[in-house]
């Protein structure tokens, strides 16, 4: 299985890819979700300039965000400078579209696009938005055509896994994975979650700093597509829909996902302690237990485990994972 890293984009992303290179990380992918985070294209281009060996890649690109021909020209600009090391997810949308008061885009809008994408990446003609299009940039601007990047698809359900058969060279899960059999062959699976020190407490300062962040987000993902029903039903997760609700709905979503996958701000902390429970759907635990789990999760068809650091040790949990589990 590859041991790989994602990061919460931040200006400090490339000098953490150039951590987790050395370290051994196989790939680094980085969050695009402009309402939160620096443009992604920015940071992998700082960061392919800063590394030499390790793949880089936006997780997840959003169609609605950019026009194919956009993200064309940043995929070849960025294989022209880290060339053979470029890999792309693309998805209907988390935060990239909540963020903006838009809920996640239709799976065939998402197969259309990805299928455009691949068209011009090959220097082919293709249509969208009914007119022709190609990449017609002079030599040595970017990477010469075809370009052969791998795509794969951000999908949880059986629509979006449906995509990832028909247009994606691999799935990647950013929750429970499923059946061994289910999308391509490459599985990359999006983790959260510490190495605990020996005989240290998941209620540790440590612990909440570096993982509080993966159960704030469970609070997100439930009330932005389950409603207060979805919420309800997680410990500390009425006080936290309580609390959200109270800021007027024409705004809430620009609420909601404060400190996303970075920290656990103020209005989610006390709800995050009384959810610590939840730590158990995370990759927390000592290096042992770390190291089984992982294990079946390759057993369960899983190609690549990727880990989100987070917290004010980003090398830290960056080392700590990799001994454990490869």
């Amino acid at each position: 299985m590859d041991v790989s890293c994602a990061f919460a984009t931040s200006p400090a992303t490339p000098e953490h890819i150039v951590v987790a290179e050395t370290l051994g990380y196989r790939r680094a992918w980085c969050y695009d979700s402009p309402a939160l985070y620096p443009d992604v294209w920015m940071i992998l281009a700082l960061a392919a300039q800063a590394t030499s060996q390790i793949g880089l890649g936006p997780a997840v690109l959003v169609p609605s965000l950019r026009h194919p021909m956009v993200n064309a020209a940043a995929i070849a600009t960025l294989e022209s400078l880290a060339p053979g090391r470029v890999a792309v997810a693309v998805g209907s949308g988390f935060t990239g579209r909540y963020t903006l008061g838009q809920t996640p885009m239709p799976w065939s809008r998402v197969a259309e696009y990805t299928r455009a994408l691949r068209s011009l990446l090959r220097g082919e003609e293709t249509m969208w938005d009914g007119a022709l299009i190609q990449m017609i940039h002079p030599d040595g601007f970017v990477a010469d055509r075809p370009i052969e990047v791998p795509i794969l698809i951000a999908a949880g359900g059986p629509k979006g896994t449906a995509v990832a058969h028909e247009v994606g060279d691999g799935i990647f899960w950013a929750g429970k994975p499923a059946q061994q059999d289910a999308g391509p062959e490459w599985r990359a699976l999006l983790v959260h979650g510490t190495v605990l020190d020996p005989g240290e407490d998941l209620t540790s300062e440590r612990v909440f700093d570096a993982v509080g962040h993966a159960i704030a987000v469970i609070f997100h993902g439930s009330y932005e597509r389950n409603g207060s029903a979805g919420v309800d039903r997680l410990p500390g997760g009425t006080q936290w829909r309580k609390a959200i609700e109270a800021i007027p709905q024409d705004r809430r979503h620009l609420a909601i996902h404060e400190g996303h996958l970075v920290y656990v701000c103020e209005r989610d902390r006390l709800a995050v302690r009384e959810g610590l429970g939840l730590l158990s759907s995370t990759m927390t635990g000592n290096a042992k237990e770390l190291a089984e789990r992982v294990k079946a999760l390759a057993d369960r068809g899983v190609t690549e485990i990727v880990l989100q650091p987070a917290g004010q040790d980003i090398q830290r949990e960056l080392e700590r994972f990799i001994e454990a589990v490869d």
